[in-house]
């Protein structure tokens, strides 16, 4: 249960709010000091001091994140606004970023001033902690270790599926054209790549045959890499680009929603899409921000929130919920899921795949001569 996730949480969290507790006495003394000259004076002789946002009517809040998750946050944001204004009479508006998740985390270490980051891959939320903008140990501080939204890699076919497309190792017949995102700037992009190893591992032909698996897929069957997962579909469906089209399942949910008819299989042999969310420590405490933003990233783990995540396409991160009838037609069981945990976390996984020299900086080379 959702409850369950926050409970243990905040139980976790115990000693750290202890701490901020007694930190926190000590700047009321500090703020009090400055109070005879009003709220402008505590501003500017304490800038990094959290609760100056407590002494102002509006509080804004940037919110940096992945392309796909736009749908979701614009149906989240305002019920988190109304519920802030009736518990603390303060209006909570809201700067919005998407892109590429590769694209996007390298927009806030280079200065983009991101209270909130909700990414594709914990990889791209550890680089900002390491550009020195969020503390060590974010995911301990999040319910469900940060991860906020989930969703598996669909396999998109024209109408009819006249490729007979039905597995990834479909993929790699002759004539087949398939559209996915550059691992370089999208954060999906990394997830599909992962889905093409994991299944080539999962057929039991070892590291040596996904390799050439997917030294196949990107050098013979890629015809462009699109800069992220939305210009990947726009290259599939308004440009009518290609075969076969990889994206997250929520993408083609929401499509679905909108009226458009969609041909699509889940694989039964798949990639488990955990995204995270974190508090940008840095930013936060240069705005003031950092009590209404923490709310904002609990709120999003609440069963409002997550109703809301679950309409747009991504699968609850609560497995009871995803047990519901309801929930269970619209998001069928994988039979074989592989995690990024699988292959020794994101770290492991960038270094080997996707850093400059790497496997995937090899196969294009392969695919450039």
């Amino acid at each position: 249960m959702w409850s369950d996730i926050l409970n243990q949480w905040r139980r976790t969290s115990l000693k750290s709010f202890i701490s901020l507790f007694l930190v926190g006495i000590s700047l009321s003394v500090a703020i009090a000091a400055c109070s005879g000259n009003g709220e402008n004076a505590a501003s500017t002789n304490n800038p990094a001091v959290s609760p100056v946002a407590a002494n102002k009517q509006d509080v804004e809040l940037t919110l940096v994140s992945f392309a796909v998750t736009k749908a979701a946050h614009d149906a989240i944001i305002p019920k988190f606004a109304q519920k802030w204004k009736q518990e603390h009479n303060q209006n909570v508006t809201f700067k919005q970023s998407y892109g590429g998740s590769g694209s996007q985390t390298r927009a806030v270490v280079d200065g983009l001033e991101a209270d909130i980051v909700h990414l594709a891959l914990a990889l791209d939320v550890n680089r900002i902690e390491q550009a020195g903008l969020i503390q060590p140990g974010w995911e301990k501080e999040i319910p469900n270790n940060g991860t906020v939204s989930k969703s598996v890699a669909a396999l998109i076919t024209r109408e009819g599926n006249p490729k007979n497309l039905k597995t990834w190792t479909d993929l790699a017949k002759d004539g087949v054209q398939v559209i996915t995102a550059d691992p370089k700037t999208s954060g999906i992009a990394r997830w599909n790549f992962l889905a093409f190893w994991n299944a080539a591992i999962h057929s039991g032909g070892g590291e040596e045959k996904a390799l050439d698996f997917v030294t196949n897929i990107y050098t013979k069957h890629v015809p462009l890499l699109s800069k992220d997962a939305r210009e990947a579909t726009d290259a599939f469906f308004k440009q009518g680009q290609g075969d076969a089209l990889v994206n997250y399942e929520n993408e083609v949910l929401l499509a679905e929603q909108k009226g458009e008819k969609v041909n699509y299989i889940i694989p039964d042999v798949n990639i488990s899409i955990d995204n995270p969310v974190a508090v940008v420590d840095k930013n936060v405490d240069k705005h003031g921000t950092r009590e209404v933003a923490q709310a904002f990233v609990e709120y999003l783990f609440s069963p409002e929130a997550q109703t809301e995540f679950a309409k747009v396409g991504f699968r609850p991160i609560d497995e009871t919920a995803s047990q519901t009838k309801e929930l269970a037609a619209k998001y069928p069981k994988v039979k074989t899921l592989g995690s990024v945990v699988d292959y020794g976390g994101w770290d492991a996984v960038q270094k080997k795949f996707f850093e400059d020299g790497a496997i995937f900086d090899q196969i294009q080379a392969k695919k450039r001569r």
